[in-house]
């Protein structure tokens, strides 16, 4: 947030030094980040002089340029080149001659020059405000008053004030603090307690509160998202140019001015936290306001031209027959003020944070009112506030109050009420307070404090509605005090934490290790990313950002490959080929208005599985790398897997990862129109687990079992089958067999021919049988072996080789 020096000064009943000023914000929590000097020195207008425009002609060789001669009070005129637009015959003009040192309000300071521009010679400059270091305002030539005298110094004219702009780094809790008098309130309040003295910000100027009824009723439909509306109009206005010291006010914290009646709704706005919004009456329609939604798909054109459609829980301001606002959002084209309204009706309101929230969000509208609405302003000075813009209003303008203020609450807020004890405020600052100084500290800050034998019984102010716990009374005692006044203690403990998710924990952080003990690398990538890169059939149920900050960021990610895949792309790009990562992160998906995330774990491998030596050649990653990755993973997990051929949108040899009949998973090698889309030209193999439902099916538990002192039996088969038939067949008939000595199985050979048969292949199994209480006999493994042949060659029509 900005804040101006010079205008907060106005708020303070002492002067303090601009550097002072910061040490204490940045004590008592409003950080500054930065300060800058706004403004320009008296000394540096002492140079420039005042000059009239004798003649005004069009430059011979271009177009944009005029050729201009200037009586700056001297025998002689000058001749000068001007680019401006605005420059024209009898114009009393800021001059800077040769050898003038100009201190424009961006860049370095530069000296004038005698110059040649376009053939024509120029003896000075015509300037611009933001030349001379007045604004930021280059829209043409700074023209004075017609009364100012030939050849002064234009120092005469301005009063060079110079001014500090701070910006802080406002929490969002701090909505206190939104304004420059919420800033004097804590900085005053900093004072008194650290000076012993009662130091209480200076108000400013109100209007008397005018009698009678307005002409213009208004009624509350939604009372829940507008809780208080305060409305007055005011006639014979004219709208026109602002003050300077208005104009001065909102220049020094980046806002352009507008007109006077905008700028002055901006004014306080900045000044007190209170969005105001200011209405042309002559446009409203019955002279009536009715605070009310309107049904979902109503168009609304706004101020900037652009249409709309509501939803049913947008807050709209209503005339008799039309929407004129959305409330505290944004105004609409058919109800602003314009160089013609003589007549205003000026809204003062109390809205419902998270109404106006969502309806900004949605129409993706962020305004500063919009801002301060969503994080709450203080309901009980929507009339005060209004009574400001009224004593500015009349104050600068010959208008008129028609009526009194309309004032409408019709269930008034009641003060939270929180106690705070002196155990508490120990416990949480670490630090003992004098009870008496406690109950001051609160009280310059607005809240209502009542001393008890343990405490501190206080009414919260209805400037921060974000109050709700006796923590946060904590810590605006410890700001006030100054956080680097908070002692930091010889000892420190800490209070252990029962992890309730100690199980997943546990399996997460022993898959983690596994994985990384097996030379892969854990990274991390956006949840956020480019929506372009999902089929568009798809769009209906990914997450789209409403209002994102990049079009390459604008949906959360339906699945773990594309982000992976762009962290793959950059490691390439950069000669990194031999790549086997993991990610543990979630997906999003939409279901009409449900939305749902589901945490992952993301395999992704390309290049070698290890680098070769003088011993082992390098060996290419493939998918049964990947597979073999994912086996002691689930060994790990106290998982038993099983893999089925699946079809995918994504990934070609897809396999489905099964426990039981449950799907965990799925892996495969990426398909190549995926892989262009980050241009990788090499194979990649991805696995994709459902990490909800391995946790659900782990068997985490560690049992020893003794080695069997009798020994293992090996026997193979060669099986001959049709070439549909894979490895994950035969594992399930195998576990149809029901053989309980029977301990593992491993495929290792595969063998094709035209020998075999039309579309047949050989498969060779290996078998280990054992028995832990004794040793197999021959008979009991050839009826072992017997009994898994028939089963083979009833489930899989399979044939034993024999040669």
């Amino acid at each position: 947030m900005t804040i101006s020096y010079n205008w907060l000064s106005s708020y303070l009943p002492e002067k303090i030094s601009p550097q002072k000023c910061a040490q204490i914000m940045t004590a008592i929590g409003l950080e500054v980040e930065g300060m800058e000097t706004y403004g320009i020195d008296p000394q540096q207008l002492a140079a420039l002089i005042v000059g009239q425009v004798i003649t005004c002609e069009k430059h011979p060789n271009a177009d944009n340029l005029s050729l201009t001669t200037i009586d700056t009070g001297t025998k002689e005129s000058l001749q000068i080149v001007c680019g401006a637009k605005n420059v024209a015959v009898g114009q009393k003009v800021v001059v800077a001659t040769i050898g003038t040192l100009l201190h424009p309000i961006d860049g370095e300071p530069f000296t004038i020059k005698k110059a040649k521009i376009r053939g024509i010679e120029s003896f000075g400059m015509l300037c611009a405000a933001d030349e001379i270091g007045l604004s930021h305002n280059h829209e043409g030539i700074l023209t004075l008053p017609t009364d100012a005298r030939i050849g002064d110094s234009v120092s005469n004219y301005f009063d060079g004030k110079q001014d500090v702009i701070m910006e802080i780094g406002l929490t969002p809790n701090r909505t206190d603090a939104m304004s420059h008098r919420g800033v004097a309130r804590d900085i005053c309040a900093y004072l008194s307690y650290h000076e012993r003295k009662n130091i209480a910000p200076l108000l400013p100027a109100l209007s008397s509160i005018p009698t009678g009824s307005s002409p213009i009723t208004v009624s509350i439909e939604d009372e829940k998202a507008c809780m208080r509306y305060s409305g007055v109009l005011i006639e014979n206005i004219t709208v026109q140019e602002s003050p300077n010291w208005l104009k001065e006010r909102l220049e020094s914290i980046g806002q352009k001015p507008i007109n006077n009646i905008v700028d002055l709704t901006n004014f306080i706005l900045f000044e007190t936290g209170q969005p105001l919004h200011a209405f042309d009456a002559d446009k409203i329609s019955g002279n009536a306001i009715h605070i009310k939604t309107l049904p979902a798909g109503t168009p609304f054109i706004t101020l900037d031209e652009k249409e709309h459609k509501l939803t049913a829980t947008d807050l709209m301001i209503c005339d008799a027959e039309k929407p004129l606002c959305i409330a505290g959002v944004y105004g609409g084209r058919e109800s602003g003020v314009t160089q013609k309204t003589t007549r205003l009706f000026i809204e003062s309101a109390f809205f419902s944070s998270s109404s106006i929230r969502k309806t900004s969000i949605y129409h993706q509208l962020r305004t500063d009112a919009a801002s301060r609405f969503e994080k709450g302003t203080d309901i009980s000075e929507t009339k005060s506030v209004l009574q400001r813009a009224i004593h500015l209003i009349l104050e600068i303008t010959e208008g008129k109050v028609v009526g009194g203020i309309t004032d409408i609450y019709p269930t008034p807020l009641e003060k939270k009420k929180i106690t705070l004890t002196q155990s508490y405020l120990h416990r949480i600052s670490g630090k003992e307070y004098q009870p008496d100084a406690v109950g001051g500290l609160l009280q310059n800050l607005g809240y209502e404090v009542t001393t008890t034998p343990t405490g501190w019984n206080t009414l919260i102010p209805y400037n921060k509605p974000g109050t709700k716990l006796a923590a946060e009374i904590v810590q605006d005692i410890m700001r006030i005090d100054g956080l680097d006044n908070i002692p930091i203690p010889q000892h420190i403990t800490i209070t252990p934490e029962i992890n309730r998710n100690k199980k997943q924990f546990k399996l997460r952080s022993k898959v983690i290790n596994m994985l990384v003990g097996s030379g892969w690398n854990e990274i991390f990538t956006n949840s956020l990313t480019n929506g372009r890169w999902y089929p568009e059939q798809e769009k209906e149920n990914r997450v789209v950002m409403m209002n994102s900050l990049s079009i390459e960021l604008d949906t959360l990610r339906p699945n773990m490959l594309l982000t992976g895949l762009n962290t793959i792309a950059h490691n390439l790009n950069r000669k990194n080929q031999n790549l086997s990562l993991f990610e543990m992160g979630k997906t999003y998906k939409r279901n009409e208005n449900e939305f749902s995330e589901s945490p992952r774990l993301a395999l992704y491998t390309c290049g070698m599985s290890n680098n070769g030596d003088w011993k082992n050649k390098p060996q290419q990653v493939d998918l049964y790398f990947l597979k073999g990755t994912l086996d002691n993973l689930f060994q790990y997990a106290g998982l038993s897997a099983h893999y089925s051929p699946a079809e995918d949108a994504l990934l070609d040899d897809a396999l489905t990862i099964m426990v039981g009949e449950k799907i965990i998973g799925k892996m495969g090698k990426v398909k190549s129109t995926i892989l262009k889309i980050n241009d990788i030209k090499t194979s990649v193999y991805y696995a994709d687990l459902r990490w909800t439902e391995v946790e659900e099916s782990s068997n985490n538990l560690i049992a020893y079992q003794e080695i069997s002192k009798y020994p293992i039996v090996h026997r193979d088969l060669s099986l001959v089958v049709d070439k549909q038939v894979v490895y994950a067949d035969i594992e399930q008939a195998t576990h149809k067999a029901g053989i309980k000595k029977l301990n593992a199985i491993e495929l290792f050979d595969i063998f094709e021919n035209e020998k075999l048969g039309t579309n047949k292949k050989s498969m060779a199994i290996s078998f280990t049988f054992t028995d832990d209480t004794r040793t197999l006999t021959d008979e009991e493994i050839e009826k072992m072996v017997q009994q898994l042949i028939s089963v083979y060659e009833k489930e899989l029509k399979a044939e034993i080789r024999k040669q």
